[in-house]
């Protein structure tokens, strides 16, 4: 189909100026040429031409702008043409003259003529004659033009390209003869007119595209980085116009149990609300629950408890667990204590983070009853949910320091802020249609006998499921239609980390209530967490549900799919809801405070709100049925289309009863009308009774006998009648959603083609997939740009809801800016960067599958069904959306119009393992869904050549009822040739472990088998399969282009019963017409690799080629003959034939033969006299026989070879069997076991290039250690050690020279080194790298660093602080790498920013630090200083004591040296039959022993230089230099330092372990030394035991649980391979030491001396030297090393030695030329350890290492000593002497005051029961007490760990003790005493005795900053500091949960070994020894009792201190004036009788 329009002239234009126009249809829009200098006329006369897939719409524009033509400036538009294209879609042409409008929508002068043309493909519209319209104007040379993608897209660059102008912005190329392209399908290329052929696909060829790119770049300046290749399709996805592609997958994945662990350490709590609690952590995950202990008075407890839930259930039931943290306090057996505060997430939110775990993140507790009261504490803990095969990296256990920032490490996933808020969620529930019967009829009949009232048999309810809460509607008695109008209330925090929302459906049943349907609400789906974002919000939507098929039984067995596990196999009902969200304001005072779940009523809403009903037309044609099972039996079959409840006649109407039955026209939804019940007989339903009996739905096709295609399969013999069905139904009209779904799908389709592609160019390493990933990369651009236009329409349309529109801006927002970012990228692409960039590209493709899920439904999937006798038997259900029509392509669904090959399978639990793998039918199936009125174009898409065959039907309008069947009238016939050359890999099918394969190859009703290659899984079949006469109906052209698939499916034959099922795999043909010639580029056909799938796993790949031959005028007579080797041998088999089959080379394969390791008995006989046969391509060899299997596993001969003719391309190479047999008395020989070397690319020889000079080789082994100024890619040196840095400098020899003097270490980015074969250059290797690690600068001391002693003594020092100070380098490696990491990260995203700003890379400053420019300078200066500036680039990291360091591992050995597999490779020997439970996972079970050997493989002739060599021994072949395979005695020591996270094996949730070492029959355990309750233990142990190798090689190590009464359980066990490790070049024997010292805890432990493990390595590898010289050198092959020659013995002498310099070489040994590797350095490795019955899940992990000593040399020292440190015995006397400021609790008794009994408790966290308590303060009036109270508490200590360790019985019944190791706190409180009720609990301080503050000098001093920000106070450690003395301040929490003073106490504390304290004893309290004196205290401490009166004058002067001084001076005033007036008289009587006197 197309449309042409020719643009002829423009008229009466105005002015003059260069005109262009363009013309508009569909969204693309093509351009004419510039006119230049055009008066009023212009005449363009030009012709466009658009291919559409989809028939024009009588609604559909066509448009044509002119504008004025700028260069410099946007053009300007003059004018606008419009037009609707109704006229054309009737009648196929037209001519036309109109005048032009202009912005305004005003005429103006100037008129426009065109002439338009459209065909479509049946030439129902429209006919024209070859030819024509063809020749494009002004194209002389024939360009022919891409239809589809640009090929070259040079001009999207700005390149333009000069010569070949592109004709309507399609760039153009030259044609360049027939073979122009030859290795990848193209899109179809439209040919130029003298090429004669329809238009077939283009093929490419790189080398041609690259001349032809090379040419344009000449002609246009085209850069070869800019060129892209556009959609490559491979021929399995030929370009489809009619047929879509097929899934291949086809077992439903979700819904199969799996197995799952979650394990959750607790590790502590802090800041719990609450006074002087016991708090106890509750662990609950769905409904297990697990505590920890109970910890006493303390509101920080430390628990360090680890909690394993094993779990057997689907990954989504797994996922939607709810795990709760919560604590409790006070719980006891009698009372469940009162909760504190709950943490909740569900189990998928920890799946989905890196490594599936959070680690050491603290999770916020708030309270479910009281939403108001903020937080309430933090709990501390690891979660880790591992499925099979995860491995979870976690950070090394051993020296943890607490991290303090708890807002800085919340358990919150990425993204999710700090503060979440209270919201409620509000869940409105509508009313639901549809629902089916729940209930028997029987017994309906017997109430309507009784009440005389017909009732619906559901009682319907609706529950909602979030996080952990449920809440349900009220139940609606007896309906199918219930309505509820009532909303379910959840309030949770937002963001809520729970991701889905569970709605169901239940039915009310007096027994049990059962669900009718269920959906997930995914609350990412229908919310955004962007700037620009929104709440979750929905609908009101109808949510549609799916599960088992309507008819009612009382054992539903697929109940499962109702409760929404796996795939609903049947429409259910649906159910209208809508979601909101509203975020809380936690402190208004009118707020309900409760989380519990209400529900309450709400408005009904109107049928309008969810959209307007339109009438919806389905129409499904059956082309073909095939491959139909034979189980089934031959009775009739016939096939039915469902939508929701339309088109389903058995069970699908549940009709509402007569007392609510409503009229049809309001509500369309699930239900079809009354008529319905009795049109169900007559095979149809009258949808709508006023609808002038126009329209009789057909929902099924007619039944019919199955024909027999072969033993396995029936099919329909349909021929050329093909029936058809449809259905009308009535839905919302919410097209719009599924149509930008579709629209995203589609880009994200061709985008995962694309990115296929690339994968497979990277894979098969053919040229330039950078080329073809720029070409997705601008696919993707245009396809988003394309989205933003079209989904921006129909923007008014009814019932879109807030998340319509929300959506959509949001999906416009990502998908411009996934266009930008594309468009980016692309420009990013360069050869070394595919990699990187593709990453980046699949993470648009998850986002884009991400937004394309439409979280609101709209029309129900459609399910087809196979009938047979009434019963449903298999189904396929097909999502409406990807058969819905829309007149715009993007928006069509992918399959609609088109024919899909639909394959159906059993439902439910049936459709799991092998009953769901074979198919139960396949069809090829037409299906079209849109609205009733854009019916005309439904038959569209059909294969050409039918007539419709319309049902009999009384009544006028027959022209518009669709057809009931097609008859096809063209039919074409072919044969089919399948060229089926090989399998390999397939599934092992039988006992053997091998199988006895065929292939059975159907095409359309035919099918045809290879012959049975009996035990093998890689078959070389080598076979022709012809299939002659082959009908196929339709036209001729469309069967070329878009032949059917092929489907091949591979059996395992089987003597007795039915061949087994192994795989199936598609395959489309290469097709030919009658008239094309059988020659090059399409034919012969090239073999291809097709995957085999099995369910939905891979079980092997066919090698195979397809071609579909036409036959004929002439018959068969004119077909290409069949040439090919006649193979007489195989008698009428056809071999494949000549050209097809690969061209071969001869090559030679040496194989080593090793030996035979752990053979497993073989039908109950051992296995005494095996031997290996391998094979490869039909030829092999035999090894020599091993006699006697038990005494000598190895093979006497150890080399033999065999010559093969082997295919030149490596890919199509065929793999390499093993074969063990055993050779049996009386010459019979019996299979144990067998394996299939698949790529034996690893193997094949490549000779040295003798041009290059040993230099070349060093180079590239120095790789590690340099690092291009550009800081370009770099490569990791496998280890942390090998982080020193070359530098250049002169020397006179060609020596290389490696320097190993402390010089300054430099910056990596900072230095290059060249090395070529001329320069002379030296290397100089600075090792300061230990002077780095021992840092022996002295630390600063940092604010909230703890004060350190600068050198440790040597004599402290043992193996565990070597140990501890790997650790803890381990991590500061691993921090620098996440480091690093993220800078990368950054640097990247602030690149594509910049490009994006048009900032050159080079200019960004890179985060953390300075500009790239700056480095280099830095680097060019550093280069002329000289070299004793130490330290310069360093950056400054606080120094560590100088301790030597070991390497520590986090995973095994072998992981980091590749199985040290470097000449010996190990294959595991199967048998028995695959498991089919995740491949590989079971595949352990089938091993049954290894085979040892390797293989070398090469092209003959082989040139003689190798053979010439010096010391060739010519048996040997390529093996050369390898050891001999004696046995050989060897003492095996192995080291187990610790285990970690065991699983928990006893009831309590602990384990007793013990380590048991097997080596062959030899078993050591170490039962008695088990470690009590404990999942971390520390074991520390040496074992020596002796083996001989090969027959005890196997060494397994095992951790069991000890129990008291039965048999001990086995924890998990490692098994390591010594044999490997023994003979590796790495020499993993005994591992190197950093540093070389004769004495001490680093004594050199090998009982070769570095010197000599060097000269044995240099003699074995052939190499010059050593030559040790002066001046601390020393000189292998060509490189000179140095460093240090002295060493001091134990007595402080110092001797001359060259072993430092020796082991300096042994640490760079990788930088030798052509022998040199990296040797093994002396480390412990991390293994994990497994359980046989839990295969692929970690149960723990043990850290060890082993050394092996060979017993025919000096035999080693005694085992080093790493017996676990005994904890140290301190004293820690904490004196108090006074209180102040204590808060005042009590009221004095007669007066009323304030005043506190005050008391000091103390204790050492974990010793609550060795709690002590200081004398009573009686009546502090000020707060202030005097106590001189001296505590005493003895504790053991591990220095290294900085934890306390206490050994106590857990509980009176525990049989010995547990030994605890918890952080060494001190915790001091205040109480106040009351005689008669329980003790108030004041204040508390706790303090880290390794890092706490220091106390303050002065009471006043001392603040609650001191608490508050005690990260920024300078701490101390009593451990250094021994003695402390100051004040402290006591807090509590107010009723704000506001810390609080609440005292302060002056305290010493003074720490001393039990040694000092034993010679200087102190007593408790006041007592002797060293008593303390007596406080002195103030009287009113004393009892009230005792002195009322003291204590009433003493409170009254306090009180009223100024009243009785004033009232002292008034009575003192009073009475003197008393006495003055009482002494007056006399006195004056005195003096006058005086003078009188």
């Amino acid at each position: 189909m197309a449309l042409l329009v020719h643009l002829k002239t423009i008229r009466d234009l105005r002015g003059k100026g260069d005109r262009i126009a363009k013309v508009t249809f569909r969204g693309l829009s093509l351009y004419t040429h510039v006119l230049e200098n055009c008066e009023d006329e212009a005449r363009f006369d030009e012709t466009f031409r658009w291919p559409i897939a989809s028939r024009v719409d009588e609604n559909e524009m066509l448009e044509v702008q002119v504008f004025n033509y700028s260069k410099v400036f946007t053009n300007r538009v003059i004018g606008t043409f419009k037009m609707v294209l109704q006229k054309v879609a009737e009648e196929g042409q037209l001519e036309v003259t109109d005048t032009l409008i202009d912005d305004n929508n005003t005429a103006i002068r100037a008129s426009v003529t065109i002439y338009i043309k459209y065909t479509t493909m049946d030439g129902t519209v429209g006919v024209w004659s070859d030819g024509e319209f063809l020749d494009i104007p002004g194209d002389p040379e024939g360009t022919f033009q891409f239809e589809t993608d640009s090929l070259l897209s040079g001009h999207s660059q700005g390149s333009g390209v000069s010569q070949g102008r592109s004709i309507h912005g399609i760039p153009t190329f030259r044609k360049a003869g027939k073979g122009v392209f030859s290795a990848m399908k193209l899109g179809k290329t439209k040919s130029s007119k003298d090429d004669h052929k329809k238009d077939e696909p283009a093929i490419l060829d790189m080398e041609d595209l690259n001349r032809k790119a090379m040419r344009l770049g000449g002609v246009g300046g085209l850069d070869p980085d800019c060129i892209s290749l556009a959609s490559v399709t491979a021929v399995t996805t030929n370009v489809s116009n009619k047929r879509s592609k097929p899934d291949i997958k086809m077992e439903p994945s979700s819904g199969r149990p799996v197995d799952y662990q979650i394990s959750i350490t607790v590790v502590e709590a802090r800041q719990l609300v609450g006074l002087n609690m016991d708090p106890v952590v509750c662990v609950e995950i769905g409904d297990d629950k697990k505590y920890t202990s109970m910890k006493e008075s303390t509101n920080c407890p430390y628990y360090n408890e680890y909690f394993v839930f094993d779990f057997h259930v689907p990954p989504d039931v797994m996922f939607d667990k709810i795990l709760k943290l919560s604590v409790i306090h006070s719980k006891n057996l009698l009372r469940s204590g009162t909760l504190v505060g709950t943490f909740k997430l569900d189990v998928g939110t920890v799946y989905s983070q890196p490594e599936h775990q959070f680690y050491h993140k603290w999770a916020t507790l708030s309270d479910p009853d009281d939403i108001t009261a903020g937080c309430k504490g933090y709990i501390k803990c690891d979660i880790a949910v591992v499925g099979k095969g995860d491995n979870i990296k976690t950070p090394h256990k051993a020296n943890e320091t607490d991290e303090d920032d708890i807002e800085g490490n919340l358990l919150l996933p990425e993204g999710v802020p700090l503060e979440r808020q209270w919201a409620r969620f509000y869940v409105k529930i509508y009313r639901a249609e549809g629902l089916p019967k729940m209930n028997t009829s029987i017994m309906a009949n017997v109430k309507k006998a009784f009440i005389g009232e017909n009732r619906d048999l559901v009682d319907p309810y609706v529950q909602v499921l979030f996080a952990g809460q449920r809440g349900k509607t009220s139940v609606q008695k007896s309906s199918y239609e219930p309505i509820w109008n009532e909303q379910v209330v959840f309030t949770e925090m937002f963001p809520p980390l729970c991701k889905r929302m569970k709605v169901q459906i239940r039915d009310s049943d007096k027994v049990n209530d059962v669900a009718i349907g269920t959906h997930f609400i995914d609350l990412r789906k229908i919310a955004n967490d962007g700037d620009k974002g929104f709440l979750p919000t929905m609908g009101p939507a109808w949510v549609n549900m799916y599960g088992s098929t309507r008819q009612y039984t009382l054992m539903d067995e697929h109940q499962d799919l109702n409760e929404g596990l796996g795939e609903g196999v049947s429409f259910r009902a649906r159910l209208l809801i809508s979601v909101a969200v509203e975020i809380l304001d936690t402190t208004s005072t009118e707020i309900v405070s409760s989380t519990e779940v209400q529900v309450e009523p709400v408005s009904n809403i109107s049928e309008s709100v969810t959209g307007k009903i339109e009438e919806f037309f389905l129409f499904g044609s059956f082309l073909e049925a095939t491959m139909i099972d034979r189980k089934i039996g031959d009775k009739p079959i016939s096939f039915e289309v469902t939508i929701g409840n339309y088109g389903n006649q058995i069970d699908g109407v549940s009709k509402p009863s007569a007392a609510k039955k409503k009229k049809k026209e309001g509500g369309g939804g699930g239900e079809s009308d009354e008529e319905e019940s009795e049109l169900i007989q007559q095979n149809s339903s009258e949808d709508e009774a006023d609808d002038d009996g126009d329209l009789v739905s057909v929902s099924s096709s007619p039944p019919m006998k199955p024909v027999i295609t072969d033993r396995n399969y029936f099919h329909l013999p349909y021929f050329e009648k093909k029936p058809c069905i449809y259905i009308k139904s009535w839905w919302q009209d919410q097209r719009r959603r599924l149509y930008n779904s579709n629209i995203m799908d589609k880009i994200a389709d061709k985008l995962e083609e694309g990115l296929n592609d690339v994968q497979e160019i990277i894979k098969t390493e053919t040229a330039y997939p950078e080329r073809r990933l720029r070409g997705v990369l601008e696919e993707l651009s245009t396809g988003c740009n394309r989205f933003v236009t079209l989904a921006n329409k129909d923007q008014n349309q009814a019932g879109r809801t807030k998340l319509d529109k929300e959506r959509l801006k949001s999906c416009m927002r990502e998908m411009e800016s996934m266009g930008q970012q594309a468009k980016l990228i692309r420009s990013q692409v360069k050869r070394n960067t595919v990699r990187d960039k593709l990453k980046m590209v699949q993470n648009f493709l998850h986002r884009l599958r991400f937004l394309a899920d439409e979280p609101q439904h709209s029309i129900p999937d459609v399910f087809v069904w196979m009938m047979s006798s009434n019963k449903r038997i298999a189904y396929a259900r097909i999502p409406s959306k990807d058969i819905l029509y829309s007149i715009v392509d993007e928006e069509t669904g992918r399959d609609c119009g088109k024919v899909k090959a639909v394959f159906l399978r059993l439902p439910g639990k049936k459709g799991f393992g092998p009953a769901g793998w074979t198919v139960q039918a396949k069809m090829e199936m037409y299906l079209w869904l849109g609205l009733n009125k854009q019916r005309k174009d439904f038959l569209s898409g059909l294969p050409n050549g039918f007539e419709e065959n319309k049902a009999p039907r009384t009544g006028s309008c027959l022209q518009s009822l669709p057809p009931i069947s097609l008859v096809y009238n063209m039919k074409q016939v072919f044969q089919l040739r399948a060229h089926m050359y090989q399998a390999r890999s397939l599934f092992a099918a039988d006992s053997s472990g091998l199988s006895d394969p065929f292939a059975r190859v159907f095409f359309s009703t035919h099918s045809q088998v290879t012959e049975v290659l009996s035990e093998t899984l890689c078959p070389t079949w080598d076979q022709l399969l012809v299939f002659d006469d082959v009908e196929l109906f339709g036209e001729a052209s469309e069967l070329r282009d878009d032949p059917p698939i092929i489907v091949v499916e591979v059996y395992d034959q089987d003597t007795v019963g039915k061949a087994e099922f192994i795989g199936r795999t598609f395959a489309k043909p290469i097709t030919k017409m009658c008239d094309e010639h059988y020659g090059p580029p399409r034919f012969p056909p090239q073999l291809e690799y097709y995957q085999i799938y099995r369910g939905n796993s891979t079980a092997g790949d066919l090698l195979a080629a397809f071609e579909l031959l036409q036959i004929g005028q002439g018959g068969r007579a004119e077909l290409p003959a069949i040439n090919g080797p006649t193979d007489s041998d195989r008698g009428p088999i056809l071999p494949v034939p000549m050209g097809i089959r690969p061209v071969l080379s001869r090559y030679r394969i040496e194989v080593l033969f090793w030996g035979l390791r752990d053979l497993k008995r073989v039908n109950l006989a051992q296995v005494d006299r095996p031997r290996v046969d391998i094979e490869c391509a039909g030829r092999g060899v035999q090894s020599a026989l091993i006699v006697n299997f038990k005494k000598n596993p190895n093979f006497s001969t150890l080399v033999k070879w065999f010559e093969v003719d082997l295919p030149e391309n490596e890919l199509l190479h065929p793999p390499l069997n093993i074969r063990v047999v055993d050779c049996r008395a009386f010459g019979r020989y019996t299979l144990v076991g067998s394996h299939a070397v698949t790529s034996l690319r690893r193997f094949i020889y490549s000779p040295p290039d003798k041009t290059q000079n040993n230099w070349a080789s060093a180079a590239r082994l120095m790789n590690g250690y340099m690092v291009l100024t550009n800081g370009g890619s770099q490569s990791r040196p496998s280890s942390p050690y090998s982080r020193t840095l070359p530098r250049t400098l002169s020397h006179p020899t060609g020596d290389v020279i490696v320097n190993m003097d402390a010089n300054p270490s430099v910056r990596k980015m900072d230095t290059v080194v060249k090395l070529d074969a001329s320069s002379d250059a030296v290397i100089k290797v600075d090792v300061n790298e230990e002077e780095k690690e021992e840092k022996k600068k002295k630390k600063k001391k940092k604010k909230g660093e703890v004060e350190e002693d600068d050198e440790t003594d040597e004599r402290m020092l043992d193996w565990w602080s070597k140990y501890f100070a790997s650790i803890e380098t381990l991590m500061e490696i691993l921090r620098a790498q996440e480091a690093a990491l993220a800078e990368a990260e950054e640097r990247e995203e602030q690149e594509i920013a910049a490009e994006g700003a048009d900032i050159k890379p080079d200019d960004l400053p890179v985060k953390g630090s300075k500009g790239k420019e700056k480095s280099r300078d830095k680097s060019r200066n550093k280069d002329k200083k000289k070299s004793h500036h130490a330290g310069e680039g360093t950056e400054k990291r606080p120094s560590k004591p100088k301790v030597n360091e070991l390497l520590v591992y986090n995973k095994e050995l072998e992981a980091e040296y590749d199985n040290f597999e470097d000449w010996l490779h190990t294959f595991n020997l199967y048998r028995g039959k695959a498991g089919d439970d995740d491949e590989a996972a079971l595949d352990d079970d089938r091993i049954v022993g290894r085979f040892k050997g390797s293989m070398c493989m090469y092209k003959l002739p082989l040139t003689e230089e190798i053979t010439r060599e010096a010391g060739f021994d010519p048996n040997m072949g390529m093996f050369q230099s390898i050891p001999h395979n004696d046995p050989i005695n060897v003492l095996v020591r192995v080291f187990v330092v610790r285990a970690t996270d065991l699983h928990p094996a006893d009831v309590n949730g602990k384990a007793d372990p013990y380590v048991i070492i097997k080596l062959g029959k030899s078993e050591l355990k170490d039962k008695e030394n088990y470690i009590s309750k404990q999942l971390n233990p520390v074991f520390g142990k040496a074992f020596d035991m002796e083996a001989t190798f090969p027959m005890e090689s196997m060494l397994t190590v095992s951790v069991y649980d000890w129990d008291l009464v039965g048999t001990d359980d086995l924890i998990g066990e490692t098994k390591i391979d010594l044999e490997n490790r023994y003979y590796s070049k790495h020499r993993a024997t005994c591992g190197i030491a950093n540093n070389y010292s004769v004495h001490g805890y680093n004594m050199w432990r090998d009982p070769m001396k570095p010197s000599q493990i060097l000269a044995k390595l240099c003699k074995e590898g052939k190499l010059d030297g050593p030559h040790y010289g002066p001046g601390g050198r020393v000189k292998v092959a060509n490189r000179i090393f140095m460093g240090a020659t002295e060493i001091e013995d134990e007595t402080g002498l110092k001797k001359q030695t060259d072993e430092h310099l020796a082991l300096t070489v042994l640490k760079h040994w990788e930088e030798i030329p052509r022998v040199g590797c990296k040797l093994i350095p002396e480390h412990v490795e991390t293994r994990p350890l497994f359980h046989p019955e839990k295969p692929g899940i970690e149960q723990g992990r043990i850290e060890m290492w082993v050394d092996m000593f060979p017993m025919d040399m000096p035999a080693p020292g005694p085992a080093i000593d790493i017996s676990p440190r005994k904890p140290k015995n301190f004293e820690l006397r904490v004196i108090i002497w006074n209180t102040d400021d204590v808060v005042l609790e009590d009221d004095a008794f007669m007066t009323g005051e304030k005043m506190s009994d005050i008391y000091v408790k103390g204790w050492l966290k974990g010793q609550q029961e060795d709690k002590q308590d200081t004398d009573v303060h009686y009546h502090s009036l000020t707060g202030e007490g005097n106590f001189n109270w001296r505590f005493v508490f003895p504790f053991d200590y591990l220095m290294a760990e900085e934890k306390i360790v206490i050994s106590k019985k857990e509980s009176m019944f525990s049989w010995d003790e547990t030994e605890y190791k918890i952080p060494a706190r001190l915790t001091l409180q205040v109480w106040d005493a009351d005689h008669f009720s329980a003790d108030d609990f004041l204040g508390a301080i706790e303090l880290d005795l390794n890092r706490f503050p220091r106390g303050a000098k002065t009471a006043k001093q001392c603040s609650i900053g001191m608490v508050q920000n005690e990260a920024e106070l300078p701490c101390i450690s009593i451990f250094k500091q021994k003695r402390v003395k100051g004040w402290w301040p006591f807090v509590a929490r107010d009723e704000n949960d506001e810390m609080e003073l609440t005292g302060k106490v002056e305290a010493e504390l003074h720490l001393m070994s039990a040694e000092e304290a034993e010679k200087s004893p102190v007593g408790l309290g006041r007592n002797e020894p060293d008593p303390l004196e007596k406080p002195n205290r103030p009287n009113t401490s004393l009892s009230w009792l005792l002195s009322p009166m003291h204590v009433v004058c003493i409170l009254a002067w306090r009180q009223y201190k100024l009243h009785c001084v004033l009232l002292l001076g008034a009575v003192l005033g009073l009475l003197f004036l008393g006495l003055l007036f009482f002494s007056m008289p006399s006195a004056l009587s005195n003096k006058i009788f005086n003078i009188a006197g």
